[in-house]
């Protein structure tokens, strides 16, 4: 069974709180991004990333399985719980190679451009350190790109 898609809402937000409002689960990686207005999205997404406890009865959610979402910071949009900034940021730096690449870069430079062009406020794990400079300046050229 899957659940509606986000062409089906005026907002990224409004389809999140649908779908999983009041669910005992916590948006993470792509979804937990653009629920902090971080990355826009995909036009009719239909995949939403999430730390559960045990398996949903969705095939269209990704469900992280963890046995405790001690440890896991987050933050609460109405009934809806995501992960944080730098939980979010550093959840997909350590799990570069099987995330959305581009949600990460669009990310960074969001949070970039909108912290007076800094990254200062972030606080990036030792261990994730390496993969964020290898990247960083990506981010901040992401929008010359054009």
């Amino acid at each position: 069974m899957n659940t509606a898609t986000s062409n089906e809402y005026l907002s990224i937000r409004d389809w999140h709180e649908d779908v999983i409002g009041g669910m005992d689960v916590i948006l993470r990686c792509t979804s937990a991004l653009e629920h902090l207005q971080l990355f826009c999205g995909y036009v009719r997404e239909k995949t939403i990333d999430v730390y559960a406890k045990q398996p949903g009865p969705f095939e269209n959610i990704n469900y992280h399985v963890v046995d405790s979402f001690d440890g896991i910071d987050t933050v609460r949009f109405g009934s809806v719980f995501c992960t944080s900034v730098n939980q979010t940021l550093n959840d997909m730096l350590s799990d570069f190679n099987n995330i959305d690449e581009q949600s990460l870069v669009e990310g960074l430079s969001r949070y970039y451009y909108s912290n007076g062009m800094s990254f200062d406020g972030l606080s990036i794990r030792p261990e994730n350190m390496d993969k964020f400079n290898s990247i960083k300046d990506w981010a901040i050229e992401y929008y010359d790109e054009g």
